[in-house]
């Protein structure tokens, strides 16, 4: 059982939170201790890596993933892949398909696979490598979905016939989210009208918002119900972070999280690529920016220090990702949901972390 000051669906009580996998019984008592934060597990549906670990290596590689953020309130999580040969992506899939079927000890529950790439544009890769860039068919993700389940994907909308399979990626339950994408506004809006759910890291790998050509950006902002952004505060200014605030209704934070995340300076791997760790930052060699080394409860004290209010900083990292993916039993604490909670003290730090009740050593590297 904990006491503090607990954020449920109805908002803030003071009380104590009774659970074993699942939420037993929240208890409304205004003379408990609110010394402690008590929130949902964090849900990060954007992550490459950690602790010096790929996703693309295949084999563990995810568990020691799941492991490294969870010791930072991530609860649940999508492991993405990168762009890569059609062997490379077969490999991390059928790495990921065993952590998926059986959590981690340890280690944050692994919901499925964020495909992000290879179905991107050649003009907006980012840190995507260029020579594995492919087109897609359905042939071709049944058989990836069959190695391991995809639950969102992004996907140059504009590219060939990618448009037409929006609606065929949705019967498979595949979230369709627009990104590295070279597209116009009205491409953009297609691709929404089509069955597009969000946008892959809004801002980034996409055309510009542009007062006479909108691209990308300005169908998100003026259209989009959901859209993920990497709140590290490099990879998009303090100001546009706030304008996607205030245009779109269920923004949510991802980390975009590297092997670099948790670990020292210097050089790491990004699928194919090689990326370099230093001032915080995870670029190329040619300096652009590739991925991050953000994890959830540092997303958390950004969004506050940007102004939002803590439950809505929350509900940003937890709610609005699980109701994405149409998670109803994570993202909230409440009676009969996943014990996924992150406990907090003053400064927003992680205290103690449960993952379907159990508690995740935070002491260890």
């Amino acid at each position: 059982m904990l006491s503090g000051r607990i954020l449920t669906p109805d908002g803030w009580i003071k009380g104590s939170i009774d659970f074993g996998q699942r939420i037993r019984h929240i208890t409304e008592d205004s003379n408990a201790d609110g010394a402690l934060t008590i929130l949902p597990g964090f849900i990060d549906l954007h992550v490459h890596g950690a602790a010096g670990v790929d996703i693309m290596q295949g084999g563990d590689a995810g568990a020691t993933v799941a492991r490294a953020h969870a010791k930072h309130g991530t609860t649940a999580m999508l492991g993405t892949t990168m762009t890569a040969t059609d062997n490379s992506i077969r490999r991390a899939l059928r790495g990921l398909a065993p952590v998926i079927a059986g959590r981690p000890a340890g280690g944050a529950r692994m919901l499925g696979v964020h495909l992000e790439g290879p179905f991107l544009s050649i003009h907006r890769l980012g840190a995507q490598p260029a020579d594995a860039v492919a087109v897609g068919s359905m042939d071709l993700v049944r058989d990836y979905h069959a190695l391991a389940p995809i639950r969102a994907m992004t996907l140059a909308t504009e590219v060939a016939d990618h448009l037409a399979l929006i609606p065929q990626l949705n019967e498979l339950g595949i979230r369709v989210q627009i990104g590295h994408s070279n597209g116009t506004y009205e491409d953009g809006v297609a691709a929404l009208q089509a069955g597009a759910a969000g946008f892959t890291h809004l801002y980034n790998g996409m055309t510009a918002l542009n007062h006479y050509q909108p691209g990308i950006v300005g169908a998100a902002l003026a259209h989009a119900e959901y859209a993920e952004i990497i709140p590290d505060l490099e990879h998009v200014a303090p100001g546009a972070i706030r304008a996607a605030l205030r245009a779109i209704p269920r923004l949510y934070g991802v980390t975009d999280a590297t092997a670099a995340t948790g670990m020292p300076d210097g050089e790491y791997a990004l699928g194919s690529q090689r990326v370099y760790k230093c001032l915080g930052c995870v670029r190329l060699a040619t300096g652009s920016l590739a991925g991050s080394v953000l994890t959830m409860d540092q997303a958390l004290r950004n969004f506050v220090s940007l102004g939002l209010e803590l439950a809505d900083a929350s509900n940003r990292l937890s709610l609005y990702p699980a109701d994405y993916l149409g998670e109803t039993e994570r993202g909230r604490l409440a009676p009969g949901a996943w014990a996924d909670i992150v406990v907090l003290n003053a400064e927003l730090q992680p205290v103690a972390v449960f993952v379907e009740g159990e508690a995740i050593d935070l002491a260890t590297s």
